[in-house]
């Protein structure tokens, strides 16, 4: 257990906007349903707008703008000039860079921070001019550190589907590489976010047992959790595992 500072949760309201866009209406209201995030003790939004807009809009990500009053973190894939514009036009607290195919479903890998170090240094430092903090989507692999600090990083963002698709059948062994890279992260100077299928389940112990855990960003299954629980139920259920 980790006595430290307290990890933020980041709710990601994608899925919001899916409900929306099935409609072709305004409901649910994207603004509404941040602030009510907010409201019930979220600590952060995170959108992640794909070019093919089938949820989050980049006419919503500027309309959050100014709306949210806690930390507003975009992901998203800076190969696409358009999404790096949208950043620096928006000026987030944090940029999550990701690397997704243009069509795919939902993020299933992190960098190769080495292969792509030279493109991934020369787009953090426009963000980080602009004020902007940068963390970089890492699967558990410490061989991917060193170019995430090379690159100028403020953080990773763990990629946890590989934790929590392994957690009821070894909940130990499946936490294994994340506290090791995540104690790496931190000697290494870098801070530390992780993000994909956390859940009620299996997020308290990902937090009592990976060191130095900033923010987590969760999305899907939190929404899920709502349709049983209620909102602010749920948010307050995400926030109680938290605390360690």
């Amino acid at each position: 257990m980790f006595l430290c500072q307290v990890i933020h949760l980041s709710v990601n309201i994608n899925k919001f906007a899916t409900l929306r866009n099935s409609r072709g209406s305004n409901n649910p209201d994207i603004l509404a349903a941040a602030h009510f995030c907010e409201k019930f003790g979220a600590h952060g939004i995170t959108v992640h707008p794909r070019p093919d807009e089938r949820h989050i809009r980049y006419a919503d990500v500027y309309a959050l703008k100014d709306g949210i009053t806690t930390e507003f973190n975009i992901e998203g894939n800076p190969r696409e000039k358009k999404f790096i514009e949208l950043v620096c036009a928006v000026k987030p607290t944090q940029v999550t860079l990701v690397p997704d195919a243009e069509n795919q479903l939902t993020s299933n890998h992190g960098w190769e921070t080495n292969d792509n170090q030279d493109f991934l240094k020369d787009v953090i430092e426009q963000f980080k001019a602009e004020g902007i903090r940068v963390s970089l989507f890492l699967d558990a692999n410490p061989y991917m550190l060193d170019g995430a600090v090379l690159c100028g990083a403020d953080r990773i963002e763990l990629y946890t589907e590989a934790y929590a698709r392994d957690f009821k059948n070894d909940a130990n062994q499946a936490v294994a590489a994340y506290k090791e890279v995540a104690q790496l992260a931190s000697q290494a100077g870098l801070a530390v976010n992780a993000g994909h299928d956390l859940n009620l389940d299996n997020l308290n112990f990902f937090a009592q047992n990976v060191p130095h855990l900033a923010e987590v960003s969760i999305g899907h299954a939190l929404v899920c959790d709502a349709l049983y629980l209620g909102l602010e139920n749920t948010i307050k259920a995400y926030l109680a595992c938290l605390q360690v």
